[in-house]
């Protein structure tokens, strides 16, 4: 189970430099792109089952290797988001 925790937002404006946001936007490109190839990976993992039951095995490894990759992307990125904002967890 994954349990999320309310961050605390900044009190003062943001600044970013043009190449905080370069930086940023490269990394989420980074994230939408490994998500999308595990995604990816299950829509063909489960059309081959489909079309063939005897690669089940081997596919239900491929399904399972998939979540824990996406929550890897999704949390990599959020915790440079916040650093990059200054959020931060509530104490």
């Amino acid at each position: 189970t994954v349990h999320t925790q309310a961050m605390v937002s900044p009190t003062e404006p943001v600044t970013m430099s043009p190449q905080d946001v370069a930086r940023l936007l490269k990394q989420l490109a980074i994230a939408r792109h490994d998500i999308n190839n595990a995604l990816s990976l299950v829509s063909a993992a489960s059309e081959l089952i489909r079309m063939n039951p005897a690669t089940t095995p081997k596919m239900l490894l491929t399904l399972n290797e998939q979540p824990p990759k996406i929550v890897a992307c999704l949390r990599d990125f959020s915790l440079q988001l916040e650093q990059a904002v200054g959020l931060r967890k509530p104490v």
